[in-house]
């Protein structure tokens, strides 16, 4: 095990942000679990741990379930902070069971492999319309012309929002997943407050006129889904709501400009794919692999766990480290060539466990047809210049990816 302070693991350097996979090397050679002082967690880089662990029940999202703060030895969050922590800690993300198994169970009853076929043509169009009216610019940029748009309009239609209502959607859920990197400063939290207070007024009034006038949406299943006497709160309601539309994009905003930025400096790969579009289910899963949306996972240690001679005790917090698990060489051959074909690829972008992205079939749908859409329709694709990155570390984006088509 190292110290913090002998590890290349800098999740605020910008050097780092760019490429944090070399790093990741090292800390896989170094052993299977470092103490990282700067914010106290337990870093776990190897797949197998990582697997295993999104599956240990000595862990847990919360602890609030076992334990107060005071027994757990761990200071509660500001008072301040009351309206983040209440949406968020009411969605099935941040539960265990026994609450996490029927929130799942109920979400699921409206959230059906049905519903979210039937989606498909409606993706299929939408992405479709993006790309031509991208096409017909000559170009723009990727992330905010097809990449946002698509998945924020997809699970907006599926929740029921209207259109007018859309456009702050997108902002509110940047401000609350700010609060999901590590050490986040008082302004990202004072923003995430305000989101949360503002996406969950709407969410309360939209929810009241399901309620009168039920349609064929998401929301008015959530109303309706029960079990026998058993329903959704409001506030589950509400943090349902949010959670699917936060993690159903960012993930897939993501995937999509980071997919797009490596095929760009993998230039055989991106022939490939253009020469043989039945490429795109193995290139979608190799592009999750390969530049993964989300970096991170945290964990609670219910219960003490040792890995590796390492004693880690009731109290702590793990973090799981979906990149570099997803650059295991012991998992993936060759795991920092991009490899569209790539057939064997067990990849955790989307989770596992009890915890595993319910939204996954709906993530893999958005991302092939706006993949197919670019392929069929700008077979020229290039970018203009080298993209920024998003100072973030946990969920790793780009801030703008410009493109052109001649």
């Amino acid at each position: 095990m190292a110290a913090s302070s002998d590890l290349a693991f800098d999740p605020w350097d910008p050097a780092f942000l760019a490429d944090p996979y070399p790093a990741y090397a090292e800390l896989r050679e170094r052993g299977r679990v470092h103490f990282f002082e700067p914010t106290h967690q337990w870093l776990v880089p190897h797949h197998a741990d990582v697997s295993a662990l999104l599956r240990d029940r000595r862990l847990g999202r919360t602890y609030l379930h076992r334990f107060s703060h005071e027994e757990f030895g761990r200071t509660p969050p500001p008072p301040e902070h009351e309206p983040f922590h209440t949406l968020n800690d009411h969605g099935m993300l941040d539960l265990e069971p026994p609450d996490h198994t029927r929130i799942r169970r109920l979400v699921s009853k409206a959230f059906t492999p049905r519903t979210v076929e039937r989606l498909r043509p409606y993706v299929r169009r939408l992405a479709d319309d993006l790309v031509s009216r991208l096409v017909a610019a000559g170009g723009g940029d990727l992330l905010r012309d097809v990449a946002e748009p698509l998945p924020v309009a997809v699970i907006a239609e599926m929740l029921g929002i209207p259109e007018s209502d859309r456009a702050p959607l997108r902002p509110w859920s940047a401000e609350i997943c700010g609060m999901y990197e590590l050490n986040p400063s008082r302004e990202t939290a004072a923003r995430a407050v305000r989101a949360s207070v503002e996406f969950s007024g709407y969410l309360r009034e939209l929810i009241a006129r399901r309620r009168k006038e039920p349609g064929d949406d998401l929301i008015s299943g959530l109303i309706a889904a029960h079990d026998e006497d058993d329903r959704l709160t409001e506030q589950e309601m509400v943090s349902t709501c949010v959670l699917l539309l936060n993690a159903g994009h960012e993930a897939t905003v993501n995937a999509t400009v980071n997919g797009w930025w490596a095929l760009f400096r993998n230039p055989d790969q991106l022939a490939a794919l253009r020469a043989d579009h039945s490429l795109v289910p193995t290139a979608v899963e190799e592009l999750m692999r390969y530049d993964t949306p989300l970096q991170l996972f945290e964990r609670w240690v219910l219960d003490d766990v040792e890995i590796d001679g390492t004693v880690i005790p009731r109290g702590a917090e793990i973090a799981l480290l979906f990149g570099s698990a997803n650059h295991d060489p012991r998992v993936f051959a060759d795991p920092g060539r991009l490899d569209v074909a790539r057939a064997d690829n067990p990849h955790i972008s989307f989770s596992a466990g009890i915890h595993y992205c319910i939204g996954a079939p709906l993530a893999r749908i958005e991302l092939a047809a706006s993949m197919t859409a670019l392929l069929e329709k700008a077979p020229t694709l290039s970018p203009v210049t080298e993209p920024e990155r998003k100072p973030n570390f946990v969920i790793r984006g780009l801030e703008g990816l410009s493109v052109e088509v001649s």
